[in-house]
């Protein structure tokens, strides 16, 4: 049989690092091709790197028909859901891969409600296979669990994903920056963001700071005005109404304290003089 390798296929999830490929390359030449490459008829669907090695060295190897394919789509999901599962996918690759099976999952279930409804009973010509995993996707907790992430990575992987200059995003992929500083300097204009990285990884990481610190001052600023705020507001009603409780008790101790120095003067009935206020004579006569 001859195998027909599909460009868009082969180009749907990232290629392998050259030090990646130089591994699997020593291990084929090494053990052999162990796994067998999956074919959909005459397709390749897996295995573009172990056959293009087996070619180069003549190398024998097996294959084997997935029957369950209907589609296209078919074939995507199950490369996304194979390549999920692999340890050596790094963050963003799985975030990426989880955001492309939430796209056509999502276009099925449009689909499937826009059939009508007398051809409700009728299975269309192409057909998409129960393949496993095909749950909604629809929140960022369930892409999470999908991918294997968290939550925020997910948001992170987002943003890059619409905002980010392409060498961004080149300079994820190989690891140079970290998810959270490529979704920061995602941020920026896209003149800027390809100058930092045309500047290299330090200058990425700069800009990504900066991007940080520009958010963390506005925050500080708005919490100081806020505070500022508060404490020009006038007191609420129920503040005066204590307020005012307050002055009635002090007033009504203050009587109570006349009351008292006069019978202790000997003078019943009669109002005690105001208390001398500080720098007043105290033995000035009532």
């Amino acid at each position: 049989m001859d195998i027909v390798v599909n460009e868009e296929l082969k180009a749907y999830i990232d290629p392998l690092t050259p030090d990646e490929y130089e591994a699997l390359e020593r291990s084929l030449l090494a053990e052999g091709c162990r796994d067998a490459l999956v074919l959909w008829g005459d397709v390749l669907v897996d295995g573009h790197n172990r056959y293009g090695i087996c070619r180069k060295h003549g190398l024998p190897f097996q294959t084997v028909q997935n029957t369950r394919f209907q589609s296209i789509e078919d074939v995507h999901l199950w490369m996304i859901d194979q390549h999920l599962g692999r340890r050596s996918v790094s963050d963003f690759q799985r975030g990426v891969l989880a955001l492309r099976k939430r796209e056509i999952v999502a276009s099925r279930r449009e689909r499937a409600k826009a059939a009508p409804a007398e051809d409700a009973g009728a299975a269309p010509p192409e057909a998409a296979a129960p393949l496993p995993k095909n749950e909604s996707l629809d929140s960022r907790e369930a892409l999470a669990r999908a991918a294997r992430l968290k939550s925020s990575q997910v948001v992170m992987i987002e943003k890059i994903q619409q905002s980010a200059a392409p060498e961004v995003v080149a300079a994820v992929k190989s690891g140079e920056i970290t998810l959270s500083a490529a979704a920061a300097v995602a941020s920026l204009p896209v003149e800027e963001q390809t100058a930092a990285a045309a500047a290299g990884k330090d200058e990425l990481k700069q800009a990504a700071k900066r991007v940080r610190e520009g958010k963390r001052k506005p925050a500080r600023e708005s919490s100081e005005e806020a505070g500022s705020a508060e404490s020009a507001v006038p007191p609420g009603e129920d503040e005066v109404a204590a307020l005012r409780k307050r002055v009635r008790e002090l007033e009504a101790e203050n009587a109570a304290l006349r009351k008292q120095v006069l019978t202790l003067l000997g003078k019943p009935g009669q109002s005690a003089a105001p208390a001398s206020a500080p720098g007043e004579d105290a033995d000035a006569p009532f």
